[in-house]
């Protein structure tokens, strides 16, 4: 791919990391660098941490993110430190951008820290505006962020499973 390709992953919906990392395997099968950066993801049990170890260095994993507790329930101080994390990570992803430090980057939940005022849409746009020519950048979370669509090449929402039983 030579031409720069942003999409966004959005909604309610469970698969949206699922899709994102999906694309990063895709280009890492293909010999593309990949960076993955996880924002506001709980610790997770099962040796997820050690899975990606294993897939470097084709694709690496960061995660700024320094308390086990959901962001939700950290005391205001903690809350305050780690928004200064989650921005070292938004930093570090610019950085990534601006360098062509890697050939695909995907920002996880990144969508999601709108909501909570950590992140801005117009620092959402600053990080599109920074994709270089062959570069892709996948972002995810379950806002929508309807004001970055226009500058994005494709959008999947996905929204929570249709059960049968609703449709009465």
């Amino acid at each position: 791919m030579s031409e720069r390709y942003i999409h966004i992953f959005c909604g309610t919906g469970v698969g949206k990391t699922s899709a994102a990392l999906g694309k990063g395997v895709r280009a890492a099968a293909e010999g593309k660098e990949v960076v993955l950066i996880q924002f506001l993801k709980e610790q997770q049990s099962g040796g997820s941490q050690e899975f990606f170890k294993r897939l470097e260095p084709e694709i690496r994993l960061f995660r700024f993110q320094r308390f086990p507790d959901n962001y939700e329930n950290l005391t205001e101080q903690e809350k305050e430190d780690e928004i200064h994390n989650i921005k070292n990570g938004l930093n570090f992803a610019r950085k990534v951008l601006v360098t062509e430090g890697a050939d695909v980057l995907i920002l996880d939940e990144i969508l999601g820290l709108t909501d909570k005022g950590i992140v801005t849409i117009g620092e959402l746009r600053e990080l599109i505006d920074a994709v270089g020519e062959g570069t892709e950048l996948y972002l995810t979370g379950t806002s929508e962020c309807r004001e970055l669509w226009p500058y994005v090449d494709e959008v999947t929402e996905l929204s929570t499973p249709y059960r049968s039983d609703e449709c009465v």
